[in-house]
């Protein structure tokens, strides 16, 4: 499980978020803290992986928990989830090493977007070593968004059960297949397909047999 520290001075808003993390699977909240201060005591006291970051604290901002933490050696990851959007801030946070920053106010699917493009770094092989390739699908992974707002008659749960059966498919599917391992009909994997594909989070890809029409087939871009 990978442990995670939600930061935010906004006690209900920090209870929210740990709710948040509490639903991805593969996470657990560590503890929430209040105040720079307290995230300090709790990563000096307990291992942490993962960071969520507010940069708004009562007694500091985040940017001066992240600096404080690579001065003392912490290896903690850090994730800025903040209402601050101007460019200054956003430019030091990756100076310092934050690995990604999140905007307030953000949906569950954002932060959850955030959470599983970070598990897919720890599953990598630290032992071996990265072609240009796999170093494009780690940084593709980091820059990983939320799936966007669905038409009027298109169903979240049916987009994330597609986006889900695509993620972990070993190659392209065509819809068929998509239907068959959804329990969907093709014409509705078909519709979610054409969907995702049209906003760019799906790629298309044609392949052509002995004769007839090529086949469309489908995978999840990165």
């Amino acid at each position: 499980m990978i442990e995670v520290l939600v930061v935010d001075d906004d006690i209900r808003v920090a209870d929210v978020n740990a709710a948040y993390v509490a639903r991805v699977p593969g996470f657990t909240v560590a503890g929430t803290a209040h105040s720079a201060a307290e995230a300090l005591r709790l990563l000096d006291a307990h291992h942490v992986d993962l960071v969520l970051l507010d940069h708004y604290l009562p007694d500091g901002t985040g940017l001066d928990v992240v600096r404080h933490l690579r001065e003392h050696g912490h290896q903690a990851d850090v994730i800025m989830v903040t209402a601050a959007r101007d460019v200054a801030t956003v430019r030091a946070a990756m100076r310092h090493g934050a690995l990604q920053y999140l905007v307030k106010p953000f949906s569950f699917s954002g932060l959850r977007a955030k959470l599983e493009a970070y598990a897919q770094l720890g599953s990598l092989d630290e032992g071996g070593e990265a072609e240009q390739a796999e170093v494009d699908r780690i940084f593709g992974a980091l820059s990983a968004t939320a799936p966007p707002e669905l038409p009027k008659g298109h169903s979240p749960t049916t987009a994330e059960l597609v986006r889900r059966v695509l993620r972990e498919a070993e190659g392209p599917l065509s819809a068929q297949e998509l239907a068959d391992r959804t329990q969907l009909s093709r014409q509705t994997a078909q519709r979610y397909l054409k969907l995702l594909e049209r906003t760019g989070r799906v790629r298309l890809t044609l392949r052509y047999g002995d004769a007839g029409r090529p086949e469309h087939r489908y995978e999840w871009g990165t």
